[in-house]
């Protein structure tokens, strides 16, 4: 037994003098470079209250479906807010999981959410820059800004599809 422990405090030594291996850095997920929940929260907050004022989407808007959601339906937004952000927080690699009231062709898909909008692609259009004045308002990094309206921009001609050019 003495010889037995002897062997196992010897290469206890023996392990502990050879130099550590620094485990393989993997680069965070767009999730946690945004800063999480918290911060993803924050900027759909000030992004859905941003699209309520926006003249060309939002409670003045020449759709009629849009004017219509964003001065009667405003009582849904607190809703909105919490299901665009578990939208975000899963569209870049977070633990939180979107559960849509209307499913799409995927899981992530919307174009079942947004049909009746009929959104026209500039409408979609004005939609992204408010996104990116969201971003910009919380000084989200320029790679990370892009990476995040990229992701938005994947689901254009889901949200689009309900339209019909006059």
């Amino acid at each position: 037994m003495k010889k037995f422990l002897i062997a196992i405090l010897s290469l206890s030594i023996v392990a502990l003098s050879l130099p550590l291996q620094a485990a393989p850095k993997t680069e965070k997920s767009l999730y946690e470079r945004l800063g999480g929940v918290f911060a993803i929260a924050m900027v759909v907050d000030h992004f859905s209250d941003a699209i309520v004022q926006n003249p060309i989407v939002g409670k003045t808007s020449q759709n009629p479906a849009l004017r219509e959601w964003h001065t009667k339906n405003l009582n849904r937004l607190p809703g909105l807010k919490f299901m665009r952000t578990l939208w975000v927080c899963e569209v870049t690699g977070g633990p939180f999981k979107f559960s849509p009231t209307k499913r799409g062709k995927t899981h992530l898909g919307l174009e079942n959410a947004h049909s009746d909008l009929k959104i026209s692609p500039e409408e979609f259009d004005e939609v992204a820059a408010e996104l990116g004045r969201s971003l910009d308002f919380a000084k989200v990094p320029a790679r990370e800004k892009g990476e995040v309206l990229a992701a938005f921009a994947a689901h254009k001609n889901e949200v689009t599809a309900g339209y019909k050019t006059k």
